[in-house]
């Protein structure tokens, strides 16, 4: 599959990254980033290239086998040449609310409990939301060149015009994604407050 131009970037660790482009996850949990003043998380586009971070990854946070997966690289400087591996089609944007939250989204994600308790915690008083994500993995790596305007704990980052994006080929088959998708939506049936429909 090629496309063209994307102008949003989602960031993420990079161990989630590369569980998104592998296979093995399908969503991701959001609050928001602490520079996004917004009290509900908005999502700008529904296709946007993944952007890796590393520098609050933690062993800690991840269940096995994806916590041996992490590793420390320092933050990146202005001017460093990056690679960006994929990008996701967010097909779904749901807000979640109960108390029985952890117990239902645990087989589907890769994070401890512990880490998500404490991630559900931080300001209360905004919901919770849930991204059900595709991923394609380039063929070629997109080049970035970074600026110090992609740091900073926020979701979204603008990408200057990218023009035809490398080749790219899902990690999971449409049957495949969309059986993983149904089986959460299941799942979470009883805690899904309301479904926001990607832009």
């Amino acid at each position: 599959m090629t496309l063209t131009n994307m102008t949003w970037a989602l960031k993420e660790w990079a161990v989630a990254v590369d569980a998104l482009l592998s296979g093995d996850l399908i969503l991701l949990i959001r609050k928001g980033g602490i520079r996004e003043a917004k009290p509900v998380f908005e999502v700008p586009s529904d296709r946007v290239v993944l952007f890796p971070t590393y520098e609050h990854q933690s062993v800690a946070a991840m269940r096995q086998p994806w916590s041996a997966r992490v590793t420390a690289t320092g933050v990146p400087q202005e001017g460093d040449a990056m690679l960006l591996p994929g990008w996701v089609e967010i097909t779904h944007q749901l807000a979640l609310q109960g108390s029985d939250m952890i117990e239902r989204l645990r087989p589907f994600h890769i994070w401890t409990d512990d880490w998500l308790t404490e991630r559900l915690a931080w300001k209360p008083e905004r919901p919770a939301y849930v991204l059900c994500l595709r991923g394609y993995r380039f063929t070629t790596p997109l080049q970035l060149v970074y600026a110090k305007r992609y740091g900073g704990c926020r979701s979204w980052v603008e990408l200057p015009e990218t023009g035809n994006l490398p080749d790219s080929t899902p990690v999971l088959t449409t049957a495949a994604y969309q059986q993983r998708v149904a089986d959460l939506m299941t799942a979470i049936a009883p805690i899904t407050a309301s479904a926001v429909s990607p832009p």
